[in-house]
């Protein structure tokens, strides 16, 4: 079941001061100084509400030959969401990437509900396991209306008279999109590209949302718009949720679990709120 005891709640970039502000290189090599004493796994179980939905076990993954992530683990429950922070090249976005099909596996397995899906394509990984991944950049189709844009979600999943009413749904339920259906995605704003990327996602009708950069180049009113969305997929619609997010104030705010990533490893795992008030993590990403 979702966690309901999530409370926190940041407003927009909550970001710190620029005389908190270190350089990228200062933060890579700082954060390499706290990843001596990686959790193990038992750690990583105990954060997770009931039992583990998703899991990634002793995986090794890059792209060509070479190696990002190195023996790294990951558990999150059904219906918890996840966030991982840290400095640039740690190896964040590959792991988005390997659940979704993106990376060359080298040895591990990611499994869902207790299936081994390390194998599946992406395409699979959508239609037989339930993942829809929301990439970073900018995927909506501009001279294509948000309708159509919506029912792409279905074409993808070969289903598209459950996409209608998805879509139908979404209209429902978000009234910025119904009001501009028939418009062409181009002419919307930045947020509500966003938004509209998470619905025909959702009209895919999946258990597991990969969420690359959400907040990304969105002013804060619609930062906390994306936000407040992806909260009520997570607490309404019990969607297991794995986030990637800069904005690592916000990302924890929002998450049950945050994992540090290091060097393609998990220096630090913990709920999000003791990430907020973690020292280390403070002082390296959290602008002070």
């Amino acid at each position: 079941m979702p966690d309901q005891t999530k409370t926190s709640k940041i407003s927009g970039y909550g970001t710190g001061g620029v005389d908190a502000v270190l350089s990228v290189d200062q933060v890579a090599k700082e954060a390499a100084t706290i990843s001596s004493s990686s959790p193990k796994v038992e750690r990583l179980e105990a954060l997770v509400s009931g039992n583990a939905f998703l899991e990634i076990r002793n995986l090794r993954a890059g792209y060509g030959k070479m190696e990002i992530l190195h023996d790294f683990h990951l558990s999150v429950g059904s219906g918890q969401s996840l966030c991982l922070i840290g400095p640039n090249g740690a190896g964040k976005s590959t792991v988005l990437h390997s659940i979704f099909g993106f990376t060359n596996i080298f040895s591990g397995s990611i499994i869902i509900d207790g299936v081994d899906v390390t194998g599946l394509t992406p395409a699979q990984k959508l239609s037989k396991a339930g993942i829809a991944y929301i990439l970073q950049d900018k995927s909506v189709f501009p001279k294509m209306t948000v309708e159509e844009n919506l029912l792409m979600g279905g074409f993808l999943k070969n289903k598209p008279a459950e996409a209608k009413a998805a879509a139908d749904m979404v209209f429902d339920k978000y009234s910025r999109l119904a009001e501009r259906r028939d418009k062409p995605a181009g002419v919307l704003s930045g947020g509500e590209r966003r938004l509209l990327e998470i619905s025909r996602a959702l009209v895919m009708q999946p258990k597991v949302l990969l969420v690359d950069e959400p907040s990304i180049g969105l002013e804060p009113r619609f930062i906390d718009m994306v936000f407040e969305i992806l909260d009520d997929l997570q607490r309404k619609d019990g969607k297991t949720i794995i986030m990637v997010e800069q904005n690592a104030k916000k990302g924890l705010a929002f998450a049950d679990i945050g994992y540090v990533l290091v060097s393609g490893e998990t220096a630090i795992a913990d709920s999000g709120d003791n990430l907020l008030e973690n020292p280390d993590v403070g002082r390296l990403f959290l602008g002070g």
